[in-house]
């Protein structure tokens, strides 16, 4: 924790003591640290005061008497937590309000079949090989998207297809490849509750419905494949 204090002095002094581009050694160390706790608490959406937080890191740091005692500032934390808490809460079900919204005009869309479990999918180029087993390796290309049209996730971008066991991904996943012939396209559109549910992840938001669009370019009997999945397509989690 004194190390992370360190840091944020050193960020406090770059940013606020230097109104220039830094130029010194200490003075670009100071805003590069600087600018990665900012990318940081941006990433987490936090509503600061900035200058409360330099003067709680500087108080702290040089063991002064805080302005805040103890038990005010756990109140304090528990009530930020409380809060995002409820605002989760609140958007997961707007969210998911939409997403049934979306299913429910996207599967009267020409070309899209809905299976038993809800998923929604279309075949692009049918392919003319076999289709994948539950037990099977596959070796795909995808691009991930919201129905906003945002890319979260592409295999496209990384120049490298995507190895793995399709038992081992989000059920959505596990059930669309297998309708899926080796060479062929689809594009599946996966529900929340195929998906993460009402977790949310970095970036795909709460009840969110999943694109894919993916290209089954191999398929290979079980065993460990070389190529791991990224975090975004591993199996769901754990749900209550």
């Amino acid at each position: 924790m004194r190390r992370w204090l360190t840091f944020i002095l050193l960020i406090l002094v770059g940013l606020f003591g230097c109104s220039k581009k830094p130029k010194t050694a200490k003075e670009q160390v100071s805003y590069a640290i600087g600018a990665q706790f900012g990318r940081s608490l941006k990433s987490q959406d936090l509503d600061l005061d900035t200058k409360a937080l330099a003067r709680g890191i500087e108080d702290a740091y040089k063991g002064e008497k805080l302005r805040l005692s103890d038990d005010e500032m756990q109140s304090a934390m528990m009530k930020l937590t409380e809060d995002r808490q409820k605002e989760a809460k609140v958007q997961a079900e707007k969210n998911k309000i939409e997403a049934d919204a979306f299913l429910a005009k996207n599967k009267e869309a020409e070309g899209i079949k809905v299976t038993a479990s809800g998923l929604q999918y279309k075949i692009v180029e049918e392919g003319n090989g076999p289709s994948p087993k539950l037990d099977s390796i596959v070796s795909v290309n995808y691009k991930g998207l919201l129905t906003n049209g945002k890319e979260f996730d592409s295999s496209y971008k990384r120049n490298q297809p995507a190895e793995f066991p399709i038992k081992g991904v989000i059920p959505g996943w596990t059930e669309g490849l297998q309708l899926m012939k080796k060479g062929g396209k689809a594009v599946f559109y996966i529900p929340p509750a195929l998906g993460y549910g009402d977790h949310q992840r970095q970036t795909i938001p709460a009840n969110a419905v999943l694109v894919f669009e993916v290209e089954l370019l191999d398929i290979k009997p079980g065993g460990a494949p070389s190529t791991p999945p990224k975090p975004d397509l591993k199996a769901k989690v754990k749900r209550k």
